[in-house]
């Protein structure tokens, strides 16, 4: 997972590529109207028109995605100050409560300063004593290790109140059925090597509705009409409109780990690992989910367009992804436009390795002379990775599949470029999801305890036929090297 720093980059790269493109857009209005001025004329023809329409609908689409990104940047910024603030303090001295003073019915008073919190950064940085109070609770029903995480509970409470009604959670010692991790071990969370979830960071975020199992959106699929009056008093153009009921099920990501009493007793670290690696396959779990499942994942839904090229380069696949760009506005018009590229880590090296004579006719503003694209230099699932001639942003996601598409590939080993518009890329998810953690004692005659982390998630791609696209075959082949 990256750093605060690196996803404050991340986001910052975002924000600067929203700014662009709106000075784009403004930079191609401006170039209209002086051109209509230096040919004397006194309108703009029709054409122009309806680009410059398009250009300020182009220009409020970055305005408002740049509004959400500052958002982002916003909290980020909070978080990295927070964590300074808790760096800080933790080199400082504990503050100690002044001594008691005696009052007159021989009654002692308390000044309290400073609470700190059952599970914090500075006291538990890994969470090692977090999961192993949980472990001993079910095991030993030990009660120390229950009046903390009843303590913890209670604190959890206090800041996330919302998340805990959800949840159903129960304090008693008998059973702590769905336990809150503490919020700051899901932002340390450093995992074991695995894809995460590129893709599903860059979609469209809405918070999952707190009761029912399905998400229901009502789609125009029969529109109203308009056209000319045959003559005066006679009936103008009329169409009943018409809606269809897409319903987005709510899925559950999950995963398991039985863990030893053994391991709990006398490991060094294995919470921690425990911990850590659960949270990566969450992660990965959900992100594999939006590209690849069938009948509703991008795969399923995307239209798919063939490039077919036993020697391929970057010059000849590039017209491909325009291809596909025109296609998706073609479909969208002016309910959205595309705005990323999605590709596996291995056809991003090979585009970068790419040396050719031959350059894009148009380049977006801003982009360097006989150049085939920027390079952001973020890390892998860090946000956009680069920006191509034409401005569409680059997201690395190596949950895309290397096997291609079953019965139009020869060899198997073809990966798959997906061009998307982001806001019609719907996500929803519970805030801080996954935050919980179940421990129970299905093995006890084995010493083993099961933890499970899982979390509440839907999505969809489908308000729009053809509103996301694919690029696929042998021209894609697994490059050599790479």
């Amino acid at each position: 997972m990256a750093t605060i720093v690196e996803l404050i980059s991340g986001i910052e790269v975002e924000l600067e590529a929203a700014q662009k493109r709106a000075q784009r857009a403004k930079a191609e209005i401006k170039l209209i109207l002086d051109t209509a001025a230096q040919e004397g004329r006194a309108s703009l023809s029709e054409q122009e028109e309806d680009r410059t329409k398009e250009l300020f609908a182009a220009i409020d689409l970055s305005k408002a995605q740049a509004t959400g990104i500052r958002g982002k940047l916003e909290n980020a910024r909070k978080v990295q100050a927070e964590e300074e603030e808790s760096e800080r303090k933790s080199q400082q001295s504990m503050e100690h409560a002044p001594a008691p003073k005696a009052t007159r019915g021989g009654e002692q008073r308390w000044h309290v300063t400073n609470e700190p919190r059952t599970y914090s950064r500075e006291s538990d940085r890994t969470g090692r004593q977090f999961l192993t109070d949980v472990c001993r609770q079910f095991m030993y029903n030990d009660v120390g290790a229950s009046s903390r995480l009843a303590r913890h509970m209670e604190e959890e409470r206090v800041e996330r109140g919302v998340y805990q009604e959800r949840s159903s959670v129960g304090v008693g010692t008998g059973a702590f059925t769905g336990l809150t991790v503490p919020q700051y071990l899901t932002d340390m969370v450093a995992p074991a090597v695995a894809n995460l979830r590129p893709f599903a960071d860059v979609c469209n975020k809405h918070p999952l509705p707190a009761d029912g199992m399905s998400v229901n959106i009502s789609r125009i699929t029969t529109p109203s009409t308009a056209a000319l009056q045959a003559s005066e008093l006679a009936a103008v153009s009329f169409t009943d409109m018409d809606d269809t009921l897409l319903t987005v099920n709510v899925q559950t990501a999950a995963g398991e780990q039985l863990v030893s009493r053994q391991a709990i007793d006398r490991g060094n670290g294995i919470e921690d690992v425990v911990l850590q690696d659960l949270y990566a396959r969450y992660n990965t779990a959900l992100d594999n989910t939006l590209l690849s499942q069938a009948s509703t994942g991008l795969n399923a839904v995307a239209n798919g367009t063939a490039y077919t090229d036993a020697s391929p380069t970057a010059a000849e696949l590039y017209p491909f992804i325009m291809g596909a760009a025109s296609q998706v506005e073609s479909a969208m018009l002016a309910m959205g436009q595309p705005t990323h590229v999605l590709m596996h880590s291995r056809r991003w090296y090979w585009l970068s390795s790419q040396v050719s004579a031959t350059w894009p006719f148009i380049n977006s503003q801003g982009m360097p002379v006989q150049a085939g694209g920027t390079n952001t230099n973020a890390t892998y699932n860090a946000g956009t990775r680069g920006v191509l001639p034409n401005g569409l942003e680059v997201i690395v996601d190596n949950n895309i599949t290397t096997a291609g598409l079953a019965g139009a590939l020869t060899g198997g080993t073809q990966d798959i470029i997906y061009v998307v518009p982001q806001r019609e890329c719907h996500l929803w998810e519970e805030g801080n999801a996954p935050t919980f953690i179940r421990a129970e004692q299905p093995s006890a005659a084995n010493l083993g305890v099961v933890l499970v982390v899982y979390g509440y998630f839907a999505y969809t791609f489908q308000r729009y036929a053809l509103g996301m696209q694919k690029i696929f075959d042998t021209g894609l082949t697994a490059p050599a090297g790479f």
